[in-house]
C-alpha cells in the first residue's frame, strides 16, 4: 500500500514538474479593442497548441507601438512586442520619441516573424458622390481618436491640402459603421489590417466606395503602396490602392535561441489554422521577411535557414 502511494506521489510530482516546466511568454500587442489585439490573441492561442503547451503566452494590452518598443528597456527574459519597423529604426537612432532614451537597451532588438499590416481604408458612403480626397472638401470624415489611423488620416488632409476644408470627426470608430449608415458622416478613416472588419461590416449594410490614392499622393504620404484586389469587400469591384504600414514581432536577445526557435516555427506551422480563423493571415508569407531592418533572432534565423526561407542577407 505505502509502495502504491509512493508511487502515486511520483506521479503527481512528476506530473506538475512537467506542467511548470512550460516557457512563459509575454506577448505586448495593442488595445484590446483593436484588430491587433485579436490577432494577438489568436496567435497566443495557437502557438500554445502547436508547441504542446511547451510555450505559455501571455497577451498584455498595450497603449500602442512606442510604449511597446520603450518597455524593452526594462522588460527581460521572453518579451515579444509587436511593431512597425520604423520605430525600432528610431530607437536604435535615438531620434523622434527616443531621443531622450538610452539606445543600449534596443541595440538587443531581434526581429521574428511579419503580422498583417496596418492598411488606411477612406471609407465613404456612395450616396455621398465621393470619388477621391478632392471631393472630400465640405464633407464629414470620422477618423477615430489616437489611434494610428486617426493621426494618418489628419496627415493626409494637410498634405493633399484639404485642411480645415474637411470636417474631421473625433469619436471613437467604434460607431463609424453605424453614423455612416444613418447619414450623420460621409465617410470614416481605419486603419487596420484587410480585410479589416468595420470594412466589411459597412459594406454587408450599405453600399460603399473606398478611396484610391493615386502615386503622387502615396510619395507624399512617404509610405508603402499596398493593393487591396477588387471583391475584397462586397460591391467593391475595382482595386484599391492606398497605403500601409508594415508590423512585425520583436523580442531581444534576452530570449534563449532554443525558445524563439520554437516560437517562431509555431507560428508558421500554425499559419493554415490561423487563415482559417482570420482571412487577413492570407497576406503573410515569408516574402515579407524583407520589411524589418533588424536582424533576426538566432531562434528564428535557424528556422529559416531549416525551411530555406528567403530573406534578405542584412537580417543575418
Amino acid at each position: 500500500m505505502r509502495v502504491k502511494k509512493s508511487l502515486c506521489l511520483m506521479a503527481v510530482l512528476s506530473l506538475a514538474s512537467y506542467g511548470f516546466s512550460s516557457e512563459r511568454i509575454t506577448y505586448k500587442s495593442a488595445k484590446s479593442s483593436s484588430s491587433y489585439y485579436q490577432m494577438a490573441v489568436q496567435i497566443g492561442e495557437n502557438i500554445t497548441k502547436e508547441s504542446n503547451q511547451s510555450l505559455n503566452i501571455t497577451i498584455e494590452e498595450s497603449q500602442g507601438s512606442v510604449q511597446n518598443v520603450k518597455e524593452v528597456r526594462k522588460r527581460k527574459g521572453n518579451y515579444n512586442f509587436t511593431t512597425p519597423p520604423v520605430l525600432v529604426r528610431l530607437a536604435k537612432e535615438k531620434t523622434a520619441m527616443f531621443k531622450n532614451d538610452n539606445t543600449q537597451a534596443y541595440l538587443n532588438i531581434r526581429s521574428l516573424f511579419p503580422i498583417p499590416y496596418l492598411t488606411m481604408h477612406i471609407v465613404v458612403s456612395e450616396k455621398s458622390g465621393i470619388n477621391s480626397f478632392s471631393d472630400l472638401e465640405g464633407k464629414s470624415l470620422l477618423i477615430g481618436k489616437g489611434s494610428f489611423g486617426a493621426k494618418e488620416a489628419k496627415k493626409y488632409v494637410k498634405l493633399f491640402g484639404l485642411k480645415g476644408k474637411v470636417k474631421l470627426v473625433g469619436a471613437e470608430l467604434s460607431g463609424a459603421v453605424s453614423a455612416l449608415k444613418n447619414g450623420q458622416i460621409d465617410g470614416f478613416a481605419t486603419a487596420g489590417s484587410y480585410p479589416a472588419p468595420n470594412v466589411i461590416e459597412a459594406a454587408a449594410s450599405m453600399k460603399i466606395k473606398v478611396l484610391s490614392m493615386n502615386d503622387e499622393e502615396i510619395k507624399k504620404t512617404k509610405r508603402n503602396k499596398l493593393i487591396i484586389p477588387a471583391g475584397t469587400y462586397k460591391g467593391v469591384n475595382k482595386d484599391i490602392t492606398t497605403t500601409t504600414l508594415p508590423v512585425g514581432v520583436y523580442t531581444t536577445t534576452s530570449m534563449s535561441e532554443d525558445t524563439a526557435y520554437k516560437f517562431t516555427k509555431a507560428f508558421w506551422e500554425s499559419k493554415k489554422n490561423l487563415e482559417k480563423q482570420s482571412i487577413w493571415w492570407k497576406a503573410i508569407s515569408f516574402k515579407n521577411l524583407d520589411m524589418f531592418n533588424t536582424k533576426l533572432h538566432k531562434g528564428a534565423l535557424k528556422y529559416y535557414k531549416e525551411v530555406n526561407a528567403s530573406f534578405p542577407s542584412r537580417l543575418n
